[in-house]
Parts: structure tokens; C-alpha cells; sequence
């Protein structure tokens, strides 16, 4: 496929009403869980992006039969027969691990490549081994695959040093295919961790205490197939928020959940923007320059990660003096050069970016580095005087549905190109 890039002439308001897609971080763990159903599962709301049509792939691969159209995915895993996903697709996405536990839980062995996805750090999996191991595996990493293997899966109790939503998600899956119950202390409480525990249940699975820092699993398949609606997109709900208030924008989100949002409201709120929630609807307005803040990046319900690249873009043309602290992933200011080129001032300490707001960025040609970093590139561009060129959009592709075609339709002069 040929690269593409964005153009975009920045100072256009946005105005009018969007709805958010399905939740890529939840369809990444629930799509691979669909495998340990002895029968089709129906997942809707699904987000029409490139990460779920590389899980497409890869479960056809190991022999499932999957039909997707819409946002709604049918999985038949009954003719599963492979436990190795093939490595070029496995490196194209960090959830291709999730699949190692589903595939363990079938075969009672699997071979998945060691992860691929968006260079931001690093990202061990000690953390998931740990809790395979304590349930029964034998896992060794040899010339970049995950070997795992057991003869008997058995709940245990499982510490982790750290609440990581890829090691919580692997443990969940791998205990539901153990004998007794496993007990998950220091979990992460994401609401995709939550949306996966409860698609678990329609399974047939005994999943409790997800959304808190224990989670207690009572294993044992065989599990059955389900129909299941997934969560909308908690990062897209942000980005678009945060675009709106760049712009001085009058947006309303409609199809998010504004619980889920409470860490980034009320940053917005503390800048100056005017903010309303309702049921699934999400009011942002904003007039006039906004302030700066501080803000630092936790585990949920703390400000997430994924939305520190956007809200940095934002805050580059704050009044003031804003400090922004990544607590969570150690190379996630590596986008900050690109700002840099237009216009923004901005100095990166250890895990630290404190930023001098000026009064305008100016368009150029910025690359996103990878998915979050390209929509704080969007951003930016949609604030900036002139025309701004984003290359790198298969990186947005990957996390985004059609965020230019959202954009566009409230107002925002954004076009893809061919490179």
C-alpha cells in the first residue's frame, strides 16, 4: 500500500457532533480471548482500524475463521489447529502477545513472537512471564519467541511489581484456562481491563474485581462462545476533547463514557475550558488562550499515557509555564523534536517536558513517530498558522478510525494524501 500523509491548514474551529468508535485497547485483548470460546463469538462495536485487521489476520492464520464488516466481528475458533502466529504479523502490534496465554490454554503450548508495535520505551514482559510462570508454565524467549509450554495449569496467587495492563491482561487470560483460583494483587484497573473481565464472564468465566487492584479468577474451561459489545475508545474521546479545546472549538462527543474521562476533564478544566457531561455525551467548549498546567502520567484513574503526546500540544501554546511528567514509559518525548520544529518551546529533563508556551506554531513537515505522537502532530497542525504536512500516518491508522474523516467533518481543513 502506498504511504500517505496528512495536509493540514491550521485555524479552522471545530463545531458540530461526532461519535467515538469502539476501543482499540479493549478489542486487542477481547478479539485473541474469542479463541477460548468452543463456539462462534459475535463482538460488536469494534473499531475499523489497521490493529484489528492485523488480528484478523493472524487468528486466520492459526486456522479460525473470522468475518468482519462494520464494526462487527464474528469468530469461529473451532478449527483452530496452529499455536505459532506467524512473525511478520505478530511484530506489527504489541497485543500480539495476548495471544500466548489463549494459545497455552488451547494446546497447553504456544510459539508467539516477541511483540512489535510503537518504539516508545521499553516495555518488558517480565511482569507476564512472572504470572505464567506462577500459574504452571514454563516460558523461555528464544531468538524472539515466546516459548510457552505446561502440563497443567493451577491458580495461584500472582504479585506484580507494577499494575501493567499488558501482564494484568495475560494473567486474566491465562487463569481462566488454570485449575482453582488465581488471585492478581497490584492489577491494573483500566477500563479495557474491565471490558476483557466482563467478556470473559459472557464466556462463561468467573472473573471478579476487575477495576480494582485485586482480581480474583476461578479458572477451568471449556468456556463458550458470546455475543459482547465493547466499550468505546477512551483515547479517542480524549484526543478529540483535546482537539476541540485547541482549536476553540464547540464539540460534542457523543458514545463515550465520561467516567472514564474524569482525569483529562478536569485538566481541561484547570486550562479554562468549559466542559458538560450527560449520560454518554461529552460537551468541550473553549474561547481564548488557555493556561498552563501540571501533569502527570499514572495507571488508571491517574492521566493516561496515550494522551500525554496530544495534551502536550496543546499545552504548547498555554499562557504560562507547563510541566508534564511521563511516569509510565521512558522514550515518550521523542515526538518532542517535531514540535520543536514548529515553533514550540520546549525542554525535555530525565521523564520530564517543561514547556514555555508561545504565542502561535507555525506549519511545516513533521513525521509521526508513532501512533499517540501522531495525534499530538494533528493537533498541533489543526492550532498552527498555515499548512502543516504529517507523515507517518500508518502509525494513526493503527490506533485511529478515519480521524481525519472525524476531524474533517467539524470543520478541521484536513485532507490524506498520497506521499
Amino acid at each position: 500500500m502506498a504511504e500517505e500523509k496528512f495536509l493540514i491548514h491550521g485555524g479552522a474551529r471545530l463545531e458540530g457532533q461526532i461519535a467515538v468508535s469502539g476501543g482499540k485497547n479493549a478489542a486487542v485483548a477481547i478479539i485473541p480471548a474469542a479463541l477460548l470460546g468452543s463456539s462462534p463469538s459475535v463482538i460488536e462495536n469494534l473499531p475499523d482500524i489497521e490493529d484489528v485487521h492485523v488480528l484478523i489476520d493472524m487468528l486466520r492464520a492459526l486456522g479460525a475463521k473470522v468475518e468482519f464488516s462494520g464494526s462487527v466481528m464474528r469468530v469461529d475458533p473451532t478449527t483452530v489447529d496452529s499455536y505459532a502466529p506467524p512473525a511478520r504479523l505478530a511484530q506489527k502490534m504489541r497485543a500480539s502477545y495476548y495471544l500466548a496465554p489463549v494459545l497455552l490454554g488451547i494446546f497447553m503450548r504456544a510459539e508467539v513472537p516477541m511483540p512489535g508495535g510503537c518504539n516508545i520505551g521499553t516495555r518488558a514482559i517480565d511482569q507476564t512471564v512472572k504470572g505464567m510462570t506462577l500459574l504452571g508454565a514454563q516460558v523461555d524467549t528464544i531468538g524472539g519467541v515466546i516459548n510457552v509450554k505446561s502440563d497443567s495449569l493451577v491458580g495461584a496467587e500472582v504479585y506484580l511489581d507494577c499494575p501493567s495492563v499488558g501482564a494484568t491482561v495475560n494473567t486474566m487470560l491465562t487463569a481462566v484456562s488454570a485449575s482453582g483460583t488465581t488471585i492478581i494483587y497490584n492489577a491494573a484497573k483500566e477500563p479495557h481491563i474491565v471490558d476483557l473481565a466482563n467478556f470473559l464472564n459472557s464466556m462463561g468465566a468467573r472473573v471478579m474485581g476487575a477495576g480494582t487492584s485485586i482480581i480474583r479468577i476461578r479458572g477451568g474451561r471449556p468456556l463458550h462462545g458470546s455475543n459482547y459489545t465493547i466499550i468505546p475508545d477512551q483515547i479517542e474521546t480524549g484526543t478529540l476533547m483535546i482537539a476541540a479545546a485547541a482549536t476553540g472549538g464547540d464539540v460534542i462527543i457523543t458514545g463515550a463514557i465520561p467516567t472514564h474521562m474524569e482525569a483529562l476533564s478536569a485538566k481541561l478544566l484547570e486550562m479554562g475550558v468549559y466542559i458538560r457531561e450527560e449520560d454518554d455525551l461529552i460537551h468541550v467548549r473553549s474561547n481564548g488562550r488557555l493556561r498552563a498546567i501540571s501533569v502527570k502520567t499514572q495507571g488508571y484513574p491517574g492521566f493516561p499515557t496515550d494522551l500525554q503526546q496530544p495534551m502536550t500540544a496543546l499545552l504548547t501554546v498555554s499562557a504560562g509555564s507547563s510541566v508534564v511528567t511521563e511516569n509510565i514509559f521512558d522514550s515518550r518525548f521523542k515526538y518532542v523534536a517535531e514540535l520543536e520544529r514548529m515553533g514550540a518551546r520546549i525542554r525535555v529533563i530525565d521523564n520530564t517536558a517543561i514547556i514555555e508556551g508561545v504565542e502561535r506554531l507555525v506549519g511545516t513537515s513533521v513525521h509521526a513517530t508513532d501512533l499517540r505522537a501522531g495525534a499530538a502532530m494533528i493537533v498541533a497542525g489543526l492550532l498552527a498558522e498555515g499548512e502543516t504536512t504529517i507523515s507517518g500516518v500508518a502509525h494513526i491508522d493503527r490506533g485511529y478510525e478515519g480521524l481525519d474523516r472525524k476531524l474533517h467533518s467539524l470543520g478541521a481543513l484536513i485532507e490524506r494524501v498520497p506521499e
